[in-house]
């Protein structure tokens, strides 16, 4: 679910993403289709009529072409497998042992192959003292379960915050929270180790733009972190954020979530909404990304010659594309920036 600043800003942001649910679809197409040839890893539609606000993503370590997400909100104990070659559903798990989740943000697999949820939301922006990681192993066969998972309970040292990114480094383990915020967020490092029966204290390690989610690229070298609008990922040595650069994040209504494919070759970027997309983004340097120039084109994006296209894309649709969604931008900007005015 959607969570906005209070005040003008609030309003602000309540009115682009209003704005934005009408004028995106208008060179955003018609949305990614199912890849013809079948491989795994490519744009896809999520199917299941159940996920209609897939706040986070975690591609499979146990279960190639296979993304775990879930809903944000009060949805439940659930998590699912999401076939990205068909956008179906594979298996729906239920944890128990964890509580009533209050609002699931996101989600992300450690070293050890658990599967790392976060009940991290906190849309009245610090009004609840703590908050909650659940974790269980990923499961080894793709069928519905009930799995017992582990409640681990976070505080801030710097008091309570809102967030929606959780990433687990996949060398270290250690888990690292993104907080939420419209003045700039902060990158949040766990104890070394979670435990039960006390709560874990995360420490303020960095400073990052207003983050919708986040993930740690396979090696552990490089962190994406993604707003509603944009994206960057960073250098990542020693526990500390390092030079960054532009993602070309696709035009998404509600962009929610983020993570790299199991092999590191592409970002999957995912969005709220009944039947979201997940579009494929190549990574520098990764295969398809030509020239490693970064430019953050989606799999959606026709080859030379091709006349299709996209967010991102590169063909005539894809630069008329750009050019609206420029100026979207833009007329977001002055909105923003008029009420920012108008508060002060």
């Amino acid at each position: 679910m959607p969570s906005y600043p209070t005040g003008p800003a609030g309003r602000a942001a309540a009115t682009l993403a209003a704005a934005l649910a009408v004028t995106l679809p208008l060179f955003a197409g018609a949305g990614p289709a199912v890849a013809d040839d079948g491989r795994p890893d490519r744009d896809f539609t999520i199917e299941d009529p159940r996920i209609t606000e897939s706040s986070g993503l975690a591609a499979s370590r146990a279960h190639p072409g296979v993304y775990w997400t879930h809903n944000d909100s009060d949805d439940g104990p659930y998590v699912y497998a999401v076939d990205s070659r068909t956008g179906k559903t594979l298996a729906t798990i239920t944890m128990r042992g964890v509580g009533e989740p209050r609002d699931v943000e996101g989600i992300s697999i450690g070293p050890d192959g658990d599967l790392y949820v976060g009940d991290i939301g906190d849309n009245l922006d610090g009004t609840w003292d703590h908050v909650w990681i659940y974790r269980f192993p990923e499961p080894k066969a793709l069928r519905d379960a009930t799995v017992t998972a582990v409640q681990y309970d976070v505080t801030y040292a710097d008091g309570a915050r809102n967030a929606e990114a959780l990433m687990v480094h996949p060398k270290t383990g250690r888990v690292y929270i993104a907080s939420k915020n419209e003045d700039g967020g902060g990158l949040y490092e766990g104890p070394a180790k979670l435990t039960t029966g006390s709560a874990n204290v995360f420490r303020r390690v960095g400073e990052v733009p207003w983050v919708t989610d986040g993930a740690f690229s396979p090696d552990g070298t490089r962190l994406v972190l993604r707003s509603y609008f944009s994206a960057r990922e960073y250098a990542f040595e020693d526990g500390r954020l390092g030079e960054d650069r532009s993602v070309g994040a696709p035009f998404q209504r509600q962009a929610e979530s983020v993570t790299y494919t199991a092999d590191g070759s592409a970002l999957m970027f995912g969005s709220e909404g009944a039947r979201s997309e997940v579009v494929r983004v190549e990574t520098e340097g990764g295969p398809g990304s030509g020239s490693g120039s970064g430019s953050g084109e989606g799999s959606g994006a026709p080859a030379k010659g091709g006349d299709r296209g996209s967010a991102g894309g590169t063909g005539e649709g894809g630069s008329g594309n750009a050019a609206l969604g420029a100026a979207v931008l833009v007329g977001v900007a002055a909105l923003w920036l008029a009420l920012k005015r108008r508060r002060k």
